[in-house]
């Protein structure tokens, strides 16, 4: 436990599932309506550094929150993902799996998904193929 860690020191309130391994919260600053995070009791930086036991509570804990999500908020698909490393967007330094639910219009265009944390390179369907060289 790192008591400088705001996923160590969570308060129970804000725990809506649990496991011996992991819990659920809502995540403090959503992007969509029931933007939750599943993390790690135990402190880590990355999920590469889990054990297996807790990665697979992870998972466990990601389909009791998919459940819970579908029937609270009815959305009609997710994007699930780890900032995994400074680099890689991770703000706070202890593991945690965003379960983001998507909702039919919640943008104009939802193709690409979380390739889109490059625009120049998310809008491959768009893009021509180069002429063969002769």
């Amino acid at each position: 436990m790192n008591t400088a860690c705001p996923f160590c020191t969570l308060p129970a309130g804000r725990i809506l599932l649990s496991s011996d391994s992991a819990v659920v919260i809502r995540d403090a600053y959503p992007v969509s309506p029931g933007h939750t995070l599943v993390i790690p009791r135990r402190h880590a930086g990355s999920f590469f550094e889990l054990q297996e036991v807790e990665q697979t509570a992870l998972l466990a804990l990601l389909q009791q929150a998919k459940a819970q999500l579908d029937a609270e908020f009815k959305p009609d698909t997710f994007n699930i993902g780890i900032n995994d490393g400074p680099a890689g967007g991770q703000t706070v330094p202890h593991v945690h799996v965003h379960m983001i639910p998507r909702y039919a219009g919640d943008v104009a265009d939802a193709r690409g998904g979380v390739r889109w944390l490059f625009p120049d390179k998310a809008d491959y369907w768009s893009a021509r193929p180069a002429e063969p060289q002769r």
